[in-house]
């Protein structure tokens, strides 16, 4: 386990407020009965937002038929729909949603070349909204395997818009390589061929890299 770079600047900024903030109530009260509740609540909102970035040290589900899941959360969707950004056909839908007490970051599902990552400026909508999908602040990643292409999205919610992609286009990626990460949970969109063996259902906790959302013919 091990903490994200993306909270490094967010923890060190907020150790420094909550010192400063006990440091000057315990100028002013002493170290009452008072001042020890501030100081368990100051530790309890630190220790509330390191947890948002950790992430724990796994090895990823390897197999060239394999869709691992590329994070973590919960099965809200899984059904048949028209893409119309990159594939403009049908494809099995699968989203998953973090919630704030999920690990945030992403991997890539398959292994290939990346043919699409492209972010996509949209609205704040819950994560769990149908329009989500298509309307929220989003990054679209296309990855091309042997036999393949896998699209999936990170979407942003109510809550969390500070969207990271870490791959580009025509970069080679391994399967289970860390390919981005969304401060505070939302939502992971994964399309997949019609043909697809899907291993996962609704209500289902998955786990990024360890989960295997479907298998590919």
């Amino acid at each position: 386990m091990y903490l994200h770079r993306e909270g490094r600047v967010i923890l060190i900024s907020l150790a420094l407020v909550l010192i400063a903030l006990m440091s000057a109530l315990h100028a002013w009260l002493g170290s009452g009965g008072f001042f020890y509740t501030a100081l368990v609540l100051a530790i309890g909102v630190f220790v509330l937002f390191a947890q948002f970035f950790r992430i724990p040290r796994r090895e990823a589900q390897i197999g060239e038929n394999n869709v691992i899941c590329p994070s973590d959360g919960k099965v809200v969707v899984i059904e048949e729909v028209e893409e119309t950004e990159y594939f403009k056909d049908k494809r099995i839908q699968i989203s998953v949603f973090m919630s704030p007490l999920n690990v945030h970051a992403q991997w890539t599902p398959i292994e290939g070349e990346v043919k699409l990552a492209k972010y996509h400026a949209g609205l704040f909508l819950v994560a769990w909204h149908p329009k989500s999908s298509t309307d929220n602040e989003r990054t679209t990643i296309v990855i091309k395997g042997k036999k393949h292409e896998i699209l999936f999205r990170q979407i942003a919610g109510a809550v969390a818009r500070r969207i990271r992609c870490y791959v580009k286009s025509s970069q080679q990626v391994a399967q289970g390589e860390e390919c981005g990460f969304i401060k505070f949970g939302s939502r992971v969109d994964v399309f997949l061929p019609l043909d697809a063996k899907v291993k996962v259902k609704i209500g289902d906790k998955v786990q990024g890299k360890l989960t295997i959302l479907a298998e590919l013919s």
